[in-house]
């Protein structure tokens, strides 16, 4: 399998671009848009404002997720349904900054559920 927390070298994303306000589509719709991002290797990984899709909270999307990243048109495409989405463990902004055991499992939720 391949690391859920990096970027695949067919997105299309390029290291030190700037994904913030960025629109972010799950295999069925739209899902929100980029509040923050991360391009460090082993934990690249995007944080999305969902709006009004999920009572305005966040989520964190690992980079692997991404398919496609077009800079036309800022958008990012992940290869998750919103309901794989909306079932993640919930954004926790000081867990994911230095806990190992939440990157785990958020990275095992993606990693079980993968799109087919």
């Amino acid at each position: 399998m391949s690391d859920i927390w990096g970027y695949q070298p067919t997105t299309g994303y390029t290291a030190g671009n700037t994904l913030t306000g960025w629109k972010v589509e799950a295999t069925d719709g739209s899902i929100g848009k980029v509040d923050k991002h991360s391009d460090e290797v082993g934990s690249s990984y995007l944080v999305v404002d969902t709006g009004v899709w999920i009572f305005g909270k966040h989520v964190l999307l690992p980079a692997g997720t991404v398919t496609r990243v077009d800079a036309a048109e800022e958008k990012i495409y992940v290869d998750r349904t919103k309901e794989q989405i909306k079932a993640a463990p919930e954004f926790d902004k000081d867990k994911h900054l230095g806990d190992a055991g939440y990157h785990e499992e958020v990275g095992g939720h993606y990693g079980r559920h993968r799109a087919v």
